[in-house]
């Protein structure tokens, strides 16, 4: 899940140093570079420090995602760095971002306040995700939290629901494949988690 890229990608990214990422992992200054030059492997008891110093269990909230509700800017008007980020408890690849769902018709698999995360770039046509859920985002604008079902013709589709009414013959903008869910207290424990004090080493 840890790989060479990832690391590499995180000191860019963060600005830090090799140096600094060895003193977080508590190993002599020489170890980062034999990791990243393949000679050493990063022990399991690394991998922690590791992705919280380069914050590689970040990934950034792009907005919300209506299951039930429209929600609106479209994806194109939120900041580059997104709403804020949510922390995860492994490492994530660059390519996610995330989105917290408003509304209640996906009830019960999904609830007003989890998270999904979805992969950022559209990597499969349309037709693949026909039957799956997924984030997608309307021609008009609206984005949601769905199940795509083929429509009439090759360019629209159905967006069916648990608890609500089908929005039929729509055309899509974008899909967002749902790389992990987190649900709203899994989130909450997480963040209750990172907010209390570490206790200092001797």
């Amino acid at each position: 899940m840890l790989d060479v890229a990832m690391i590499e990608r995180g000191l860019e990214k963060t600005g830090k140093s090799k140096g600094g990422l060895a003193a977080a992992m508590g190993v002599r200054p020489g170890a980062v570079s034999e990791i990243l030059g393949g000679e050493r492997l990063v022990k399991a008891s690394e991998i922690i420090p590791i992705m919280e110093y380069l914050e590689l269990n970040l990934a950034p909230i792009m907005g919300r995602v209506g299951a039930g509700a429209v929600i609106e800017p479209d994806y194109e008007q939120v900041p580059p760095e997104g709403l804020g980020d949510i922390a995860l408890p492994f490492p994530i690849m660059e390519e996610t971002v995330a989105f917290e769902i408003v509304g209640d018709s996906m009830l019960p698999k999904y609830e007003s306040g989890d998270v999904i995360v979805v992969y950022k770039d559209q990597r499969h046509p349309l037709s693949s995700f026909y039957g799956e859920e997924a984030v997608v985002r309307l021609k008009t604008g609206e984005r949601y939290l769905k199940t795509i079902e083929r429509g009439k013709t090759p360019s629209v589709v159905n967006l069916n629901s648990f608890n609500a009414k089908p929005i039929v013959g729509v055309k899509l903008e974008w899909v967002g494949e749902i790389c992990l869910s987190m649900p709203k207290g899994q989130l909450e424990r997480l963040r209750a988690k990172s907010a209390r004090p570490r206790k200092k080493s001797k």
